[in-house]
């Protein structure tokens, strides 16, 4: 049985809504993913829905839907999904309305808080009852020690994302998760958290956009894909941003894509079965094994099919053996 799934029909007729994470996967900082706005719009033009769901909080969805159509992509604000609306849900559930929420984050937060009629403050003697947390670039480090003295008194502390790392324009710097990580260390207590891989931003974003056979399309393992898997969607992961060859073959079942191919271009095509022949892994000509704990590719054919035979045969490997298969001198064809 194959670790893959396999679909007959083209992604985006077998799904009618698409789970879309940004970075990595539709733009990189401010320029598109090369041939993304196409692929997406052709999947629009195809009848499946789209929804753009991100764990950055601090841009709000009508700031993600315009750099979306300066890039191409046919998008609607509403169907912008984002950590800090995931956020605002959970507190909502927790606090009556009119609330004061203090805020440590940027905008995205802010305008998140008052859809759900919760008031964002930013200074102690305003007396919060609930504490969120979300990635802003302009923080001023007063409002980060305000708030994290009232994680430390024990007022509820919601927060965004614990993402480590956030890619910019001049490279991948400290995230989200590296400031939770100093007031949790600080208050020697751990938050709620509303983004990927938790459940809240993924019930969020079919609450507002609807459908009832969602794909989670991510470009990381430990967010986009282990968050679709933990809530039982079926996903596919796209080459496009952070996961590589390694952190592909090392990936346990916990953060395993339904599907995998180099770009968003597949949502437009079937997805093959691999077969199993003796120890190897096969699909669209290429057969993928492990000898001596060493991976091996032979064949040709489609770049897709490559990496799915590989995927295969180094997870059966790993849940065999226990150990990622060695890639040295393995490289995907261009």
């Amino acid at each position: 049985m194959s670790l893959l799934g396999a679909c007959e029909t083209p992604l985006r007729e077998a799904y009618d809504v698409a789970v879309l994470d940004l970075d990595g996967v539709v733009y990189r900082g401010r320029d598109a993913v090369a041939g993304a706005p196409e692929a997406l719009n052709a999947a629009q033009s195809a009848g499946m829905h789209l929804a753009f769901v991100t764990n950055n909080a601090s841009r709000p969805p009508a700031t993600v839907g315009e750099h979306l159509r300066s890039l191409g992509v046919e998008a609607r604000d509403e169907d912008v999904v984002n950590s800090a609306q995931a956020a605002a849900r959970l507190l909502a559930a927790q606090l009556e309305p009119g609330s004061k929420v203090f805020l440590i984050g940027g905008e995205g937060l802010e305008l998140a808080l008052r859809e759900r009629d919760l008031v964002p403050v930013s200074t102690v003697g305003e007396e919060p009852v609930a504490v969120v947390q979300g990635y802003g670039p302009d923080l001023p480090w007063k409002q980060v020690m305000a708030g994290a003295t009232l994680v430390h008194d024990g007022l509820p502390w919601v927060v965004s994302n614990t993402d480590m790392t956030i890619p910019t324009a001049s490279g991948v710097a400290p995230g989200n998760g590296a400031l939770v990580r100093l007031i949790a260390d600080f208050a020697d207590r751990e938050p709620e958290v509303a983004g990927k891989p938790q459940r809240a931003l993924f019930e969020e974003t079919l609450d507002r956009v609807g459908g009832e056979r969602p794909l989670v399309v991510g470009d990381r393992l430990d967010t986009d894909i282990e968050g679709g898997v933990a809530i039982g969607w079926d996903t596919l992961l796209v080459l496009t941003g952070v996961t590589g060859l390694e952190e592909l073959v090392a990936a346990d079942p916990s953060c395993r894509p339904t599907y995998v191919a180099p770009d968003l271009a597949t949502l437009a095509e079937p997805q093959p079965e691999v077969t199993h022949e003796g120890d190897a892994a096969a699909v669209g000509g290429w057969t993928a094994r492990v000898v001596d704990g060493a991976l091996q590719v032979q064949g040709d054919g489609a770049t897709a099919d490559w990496w799915r035979a590989v995927a295969e045969a180094a997870w059966t490997h790993l849940d065999a053996e226990g150990q990622p298969v060695a890639t040295d001198g393995v490289r995907p064809p261009e």
